[in-house]
């Protein structure tokens, strides 16, 4: 059973849903975030990274920060920009990127879910991301920005949501990038199937959102500490998520690119290579993009090659080894390029999908010396690896669209 409960969520008044929806404060950084936010003073942004009304050079994990944004939420609450449901509710988040639509169930999830393992990671978390979360989270004494998870397939939870859309949301925008952003608040009888389908599920999965979670996780436990008597039932026992079924969700190729050879010349490297991919040199128009797993687009030296792993390479009974993150950091980044922990290694950057193979030549043309092209893991290989306990390398998944902040709240004190 999975413990996933409907909230009162703060959110925006309606007319100003498309002014406050940003997106999430760890994909960008704090100068980014201030040019994000520049000219529109109702930004999420100003809440979910405070620094951004602080002088420029303020350390974004210094008290005032955080006392910054609960000042900014509290004032965005009193003006009205952000109001409160009377009772509490599921609310169905859709959003639509070039044609595709993903749609989810908001909610809240439970931290004994995720203490005991029932929500399942795939990502290790670093302390400093965790600690600034935990910090965030209890001084505004809410949950911000949701937790993307993700639940097998089931063709009654996602009938519930079909039938959800077809009314009128209470939100409808499109945001600057394009992606299109709509709400709906479940009815009574939706909810009570929504419910049901929960009681029954044994387990769901982090997408995307771990430090998050963890940090939620944290929060709640400081919180029961704080008040003896707790009955689990308190709302710091729970944290803000939405909930879409696999088969909405599509995991975009996270690239990599690297600034040098390790002191080869190109033919050396070419020569490395070879002793566990076959290298051709791509006959296509364009990029190299690859079209299956344990396939490899690289840009070198002004050039597009087809990397294929040689028979046996790829462990195909450890689900870790067989990805093809791990397939190229085992055989060529680490043995050749020397890359032994690309998490600290400075010689190589991670590119998002989003930003197309154009960008990998663009690097290497610019200040990189190879960069590689890779085939999507897939969600069967992400919820293979969780089921087992297991992490995966860094930087293996990019989730688009991605969820936007600010359009709920989850308010811990309730």
């Amino acid at each position: 059973m999975v413990k996933f409960r409907q909230f009162r969520a703060v959110r925006p008044a309606v007319e100003y849903a498309s002014r406050v929806a940003a997106l999430p404060y760890d994909v960008m950084t704090s100068e980014e975030a201030r040019a994000m936010a520049g000219g529109e003073p109702l930004s999420f942004l100003h809440i979910d990274r405070g620094e951004i009304d602080l002088p420029e050079g303020t350390d974004p994990y210094s008290p005032e920060v955080y006392a910054k944004a609960r000042e900014n939420l509290e004032r965005r609450i009193s003006e009205g920009v952000f109001i409160q449901d009377e009772k509490p509710h599921f609310y169905v988040y859709r959003l639509t990127m070039d044609g595709r639509a993903q749609t989810g169930l908001v909610g809240c999830a439970s931290i004994d879910d995720y203490i005991s393992g029932v929500i399942k990671k795939h990502e290790l978390t670093r302390a400093d991301k965790e600690e600034d979360r935990v910090r965030h989270v209890d001084t505004l004494d809410a949950n911000t920005g949701p937790i993307f998870l993700a639940s097998r397939k089931d063709e009654a939870f996602s009938a519930l949501l079909a039938k959800a859309v077809r009314g009128e949301p209470v939100y409808d925008f499109a945001a600057e990038d394009g992606v299109r952003h709509e709400v709906w608040i479940l009815d009574d009888e939706a909810s009570e199937a929504a419910e049901a389908f929960f009681r029954a599920a044994d387990a769901l999965y982090i997408a995307d959102g771990h430090h998050r979670c963890a940090s939620a996780a944290r929060v709640g436990e400081l919180r029961r500490r704080q008040r003896p008597g707790w009955t689990g039932d308190e709302e710091f026992g729970f944290f803000l998520a939405v909930v879409f079924p696999e088969d909405q969700l599509d995991i975009l190729d996270y690239n990599r690119a690297v600034a040098d050879l390790n002191g080869l010349t190109e033919e050396e490297f070419l020569a490395g290579l070879s002793r566990k991919f076959e290298v051709e040199r791509f006959a296509g128009d364009g990029p190299a993009k690859p079209e299956c797993r344990h396939t490899f687009g690289m840009y070198l030296g002004g050039k597009w090659y087809l990397l294929t792993a040689r028979p046996g390479v790829a462990d195909e009974n450890d689900p870790v080894a067989r990805l093809d993150v791990s397939v190229l950091q085992d055989n060529a980044l680490a043995p050749i390029l020397g890359i032994g922990d690309p998490r600290s290694d400075k010689r190589i950057d991670f590119i998002g999908g989003i930003r197309g193979l154009g960008e990998l030549e663009r690097r290497v043309d610019a200040d990189m010396k190879v960069a590689f092209a890779m085939y999507p893991t897939t969600m069967r290989e992400l919820f293979d690896i969780a089921d087992a306990g297991l992490i995966m390398p860094p930087k293996s998944t990019w989730f688009e669209p991605k969820l936007r902040s600010g359009l709920f709240i989850h308010k811990l004190g309730d």
